[in-house]
């Protein structure tokens, strides 16, 4: 399974805060994807930077991606939304430059909408157009003198256009929503953010379980095996997304969807993208635990396979030798709670005195008259 894992932006522990140095960071520290975050605008002093990473992502493993504004409200009048897709093309001409394999974009309150097929449609009409306007900006095979320093825009597909679920009651972005869009506009994908779902969800993501449900719904009614997806811990109330924290402390927990990847996800081809106040160190935490569940999923693996070569070679099926096990294991337990109380073992006579009980002070005493102090 191809698993990708990096930090939301330059690593905290980045001395040079560049994005080209953020990168050398996050490959030495194991981790191999990035997304730069635009929180307000793209600021064009960043462009020099912007050809750089690009180029080093074209000629490494690493996966560039970059996050559009995050204050967005292509639901809202006609000036709220030109004014959001006046930001958006600055991060989509950014994303070509950075050979961003996704663009991913908020879309902000339901405004004037209520939630349902007329505010879908809307957003899904917005998004045509969004994926018509990255394709123009790549550009085509004519402009490829122009464009010699940049390789992928004539060797790899234009970035992909991904719709982030949101963590808001009063925001459009449930995971259905988001998924129907996605089924009707070509070029665009899901992106669930799990802190945004857990909240979303009064804390649905609990289980192993609950990420697999996710992502078979996904599956089912969008298709496909590639993922991109945000996590970090989150404090929510009321099903309402209040802020980012670390996951260690947080209700949102890593070690189920670690257990979910190793145990079921063979088939999935997933970016994670952590979105944590510590940004790398929660992006090794993640890694350093899904490590941890594919050990313990090969053990798991090693002791099936070491009692079907034990079942077989005693003429035994291995269901057969699994209960002749539990049933030996309960005899031992059953043994033990039988054992008769001469036979236990006797704490020894240093033992004995050191628990017993010495005489306790009373404070009602007279003081010793001989104490010289």
């Amino acid at each position: 399974m191809p698993l990708r894992l990096g930090p939301a932006g330059v690593p905290l522990s980045c001395k040079g805060r560049t994005i080209v140095e953020g990168m050398d960071d996050i490959t030495s520290l194991g981790l191999d994807a990035m997304e730069i975050q635009t929180v307000r605008t793209v600021q064009p002093k960043n462009f020099d930077q912007y050809w750089q990473a690009g180029i080093l992502s074209w000629n490494s493993d690493l996966e560039m991606n970059l996050h559009g504004p995050y204050y967005a409200e292509l639901l809202g009048s006609r000036r709220e939304r030109n004014r959001t897709l006046t930001k958006m093309e600055a991060s989509m001409q950014a994303g070509k430059i950075v050979n961003a394999r996704h663009l991913v974009y908020h879309v902000g309150p339901y405004g004037e909408y209520e939630p349902g097929t007329e505010a879908n449609e809307q957003v899904a009409n917005i998004f045509a157009g969004v994926v018509e306007r990255v394709h123009q900006i790549w550009g085509d095979e004519s402009d490829e003198e122009d464009y010699a320093a940049f390789p992928w825009v004539h060797k790899a597909k234009p970035s992909l256009v991904g719709i982030e679920t949101s963590g808001r009651q009063d925001l459009w972005g449930t995971v259905e929503e988001v998924i129907e869009v996605c089924n009707h506009v070509e070029g665009t994908v899901p992106v669930l953010n799990m802190a945004h779902i857990h909240a979303r969800g009064h804390g649905r993501m609990r289980t192993s379980e609950d990420y697999s449900e996710l992502f078979e719904q996904v599956r089912k009614q969008y298709g496909g095996k590639k993922f991109y997806c945000h996590f970090a811990g989150i404090e929510h109330r009321m099903g309402n997304a209040l802020h980012y924290t670390q996951i260690k402390k947080s209700d949102l927990k890593f070690e189920p969807f670690a257990e979910f990847l190793a145990e079921e996800g063979d088939w999935l081809d997933i970016t994670i993208i952590s979105d944590s106040p510590l940004l790398e160190h929660d992006a090794m935490y993640m890694l350093q635990h899904y490590d941890k569940a594919r050990q313990r999923l090969l053990e798991i693996q090693a002791r099936d396979e070491r009692r079907v070569k034990l079942a077989i070679e005693s003429g035994m099926s291995p269901e057969e030798l699994e209960m002749l096990e539990k049933e030996t294991a309960e005899s031992r337990k059953g043994d033990e709670a039988e054992e008769p109380a001469d036979k236990k073992k006797k704490p020894t006579a240093k033992a004995a005195a050191k628990k017993k009980p010495g005489k306790m002070m009373s404070f009602d005493e007279k003081a010793d008259d001989a104490d010289v102090f």
